[in-house]
């Protein structure tokens, strides 16, 4: 059997739809001139390898002086660890200080990524072919995607201007189970959300919980951006605020840290029983699948990012407080840049308009032509400027007519060159 067919494979390998991420990566390496808002990549300008290694030392001193003898640490970090990870406790000190989540180390499983604690979620939750998935929409394509190669159903709720409406959600999961569905969790980014850059205010943040445990439904809340608010505007996370066990957290420290680390994490306290009476935190029951997919989370990542945590610490919400106010530079030239060659109140002769996020690293710029995958490698090829098509991250075939803007790893002056780019590429085009 020399050769295949799409037929032969996964429907979750063969949609085109899954193969988003690597079409946008491709282009930015076939067009490296290009500038590039495709990228959801954090500000790179301060990694310093000298900080990886220290990072390390600094965790394996950690460990020294809380009284560790060598022989363990020395196997901590060349052995095969504990499924769920050896620094839980780290990250649940942190949870305490920067989003007020208290929970055991137990109730932490440490991933490889976002990714890692999307599958292990959805594998543990998901457990017949009626449980289906409400998932905002548009939204990050990692969490549908990972439904899609476990064979999980994704509804999709349309979030408005203020990202996804409780009210909504309580409609999308009272249709399905008149049709005989289960609808068994929702999945958002509650804070900047990719890629829109919506923020969920509070009081529907509370109404959400109480339509979850209404409706039976899990959360699976994740909170990359999170962190980077403005001084005096952060939000309670849903995790922090739950009070009835509806709410699974999805954490990483690609955005907070470094993304080459990959590690992520899991928060789930909710308690298991078993047939024998036993009880134990969903996050150690989950180690089963875990176990199958990953058998642990790398080592070394693990202590390069529990060093950061010891040296700050173990808050992250006051050590990324320069990169916040960097992140808001960059969103604030986007939105100026835009506001220059496209004024608002010629909105009828240029056809352009963009939502104004409050933070985060996306935005979305609504056009009056298709502004799909051939465009955008138009716009790369021709004006050397790259951006994600927004019908990428829609569920219900929408955005063809919009682009998601990432700005997180452009200078300021190369921001407003690349929105000049645009603005050409953007008059050049014929509406349609």
């Amino acid at each position: 059997m020399g050769s295949l067919t799409h037929e032969d494979l996964h429907a979750g390998i063969a949609d085109p739809g899954m193969d988003s991420m690597r079409l946008l990566s491709e282009t930015a390496m076939k067009f490296p001139e290009a500038l590039s808002f495709s990228s959801g990549a954090p500000y790179d300008g301060n990694h310093d390898l000298a900080v990886l290694s220290s990072s390390v030392e600094r965790y394996i001193q950690h460990l020294r002086d809380s009284g560790v003898p060598e022989g363990r640490i020395t196997r901590l970090m060349f052995q095969y660890g504990p499924v769920n990870g050896f620094i839980r406790e780290e990250i649940a000190h942190m949870l305490r200080r920067d989003e007020n989540v208290d929970v055991p180390p137990e109730a932490v499983m440490v991933t490889h990524g976002f990714q890692e604690a999307a599958l292990v979620a959805l594998r543990g939750l998901f457990t017949g072919p009626d449980d289906v998935l409400l998932s905002v929409s548009p939204t990050y394509v990692g969490m549908p995607g990972a439904a899609r190669t476990l064979d999980i159903p994704v509804t999709p709720v349309t979030e408005g201007p203020h990202g996804l409406d409780p009210d909504s959600v309580a409609a999308a999961a009272r249709q399905l189970r008149a049709r005989g569905k289960r609808p068994r969790a929702v999945y958002l980014i509650p804070d900047f959300s990719n890629p829109s850059g919506t923020v969920v205010p509070l009081e529907a943040r509370r109404r959400l919980l109480r339509v979850a445990a209404e409706e039976g439904l899990m959360i699976l809340e994740d909170n990359p951006y999170g962190l980077f608010a403005r001084d005096g505007e952060e939000m309670p996370t849903l995790k922090s605020l739950d009070t009835t066990g509806n709410v699974i957290y999805l954490g990483s420290f690609a955005k907070t840290a470094f993304p080459g680390a990959r590690v992520g994490y899991l928060v789930a306290d909710q308690t298991v029983s078993s047939p024998d009476g036993a009880q134990r935190a969903l996050a150690e029951e989950l180690s089963k699948a875990k176990s199958m997919y990953t058998v642990g989370t790398s080592s070394l990542s693990q202590a390069a990012v529990a060093g950061l945590l010891v040296d700050n610490d173990h808050t992250l919400r006051s050590a990324t407080r320069e990169l916040a106010h960097l992140y808001h530079e960059r969103l604030d030239t986007v939105l100026r840049c835009l506001a220059e060659h496209f004024p608002p109140e010629r909105y009828a002769e240029h056809g352009v308009r963009w939502n104004e996020p409050r933070g985060g690293f996306f935005l979305v710029v609504e056009v009056d032509f298709v502004a799909d995958l051939a465009a955008m490698e138009r716009s790369a090829r021709d004006y050397r400027v790259s951006w994600a098509p927004m019908s990428m991250f829609h569920l219900d075939g929408g955005g063809r007519r919009a682009m998601r803007l990432g700005f997180s790893n452009l200078a300021p002056a190369d921001i407003r060159e690349g929105i000049s780019r645009l603005a050409r590429f953007i008059s050049d085009t014929p509406r349609d």
